[in-house]
């Protein structure tokens, strides 16, 4: 197995974090981005996989900013080497129904997880391209593919983030790229543990599997779309949803 420079943005989150260790179990390099501010939370964080055996790299990465992405990706090539597998992991929710959201919020959903996508790609396909081999998978959400009451914002973002993987599969067909989108269910994180129990009961059985996934079946999905093995596979979503959504 070829080793590989893997850039995983977010990656300190719950999915994020599953992802670096699937990745790193598969002898990668792998460098977890995460939000500038959040160094301290971050540096803890490696400190914590490192003890369990994950080596696994930082990067302050602002991926709403253009030009931060530009600096990371300098700075990640020169202390790793250039990125040969990109996962377009960050994103936020500010949600609302869209009669009161705010252009802010609008706006902070999308620069970060779709514009995001766009500005971290944007600085490693040419590396990729030069290189001849690459493999970008992009982190969706079943939401983008069936809506969500409460979230044109993040449905939106994330329903343009797969449009995105399409147009860029089919520019970077015969180069030695696959891009790809993963789209998760609901999974069990943190962030989704802290609901009231009422409502994770009634999400719970909303799901043809009535149970959350876990980051580790995202990770899964991701190891595999990132792999030597997936050379014929491009431009496809991936849903890992346990049934909530099924599309052809």
């Amino acid at each position: 197995m070829t080793k590989r420079v893997a850039l995983v943005t977010g990656g300190t989150g719950g999915i994020g974090s599953a992802i670096c260790r699937e990745l790193c179990s598969r002898g990668h390099t792998v460098v977890a981005g995460y939000y500038p501010p959040e160094k301290e939370a971050a540096e803890a964080w490696q400190k914590q996989k490192r003890d369990k055996g994950f080596d696994i790299g930082l990067a302050a990465i602002d991926v709403s900013d253009f030009a931060d992405c530009e600096r990371a990706v300098n700075q990640i090539g020169g202390e790793f080497g250039g990125v040969d597998i990109l996962v377009n992991c960050a994103g936020i929710t500010r949600d609302g129904t869209l009669k009161k959201m705010s252009e802010a919020n609008w706006t902070a959903v999308i620069k970060t997880n779709l514009d995001g996508a766009f500005h971290v790609t944007r600085h490693v396909i040419n590396g990729m391209l030069d290189r001849g081999w690459g493999r970008i998978v992009n982190i969706a959400s079943v939401n983008g593919q069936r809506g969500q009451f409460g979230q044109a914002n993040y449905s939106a973002a994330k329903a343009g983030m797969h449009g995105f993987t399409m147009a860029v599969a089919l520019e970077t067909a015969t180069k030695g790229i696959t891009v790809n989108t993963v789209s998760p269910g609901y999974i069990a994180t943190a962030m989704t543990e802290a609901m009231p129990e009422e409502v994770l009961k009634s999400i719970i059985n909303s799901i043809p599997m009535r149970r959350m996934g876990s980051p580790d079946e995202i990770a899964n999905a991701v190891g595999w779309l990132a792999s030597e093995e997936n050379s014929y596979t491009t431009g496809a979503n991936i849903p890992v949803n346990g049934g909530l959504f099924a599309s052809h």
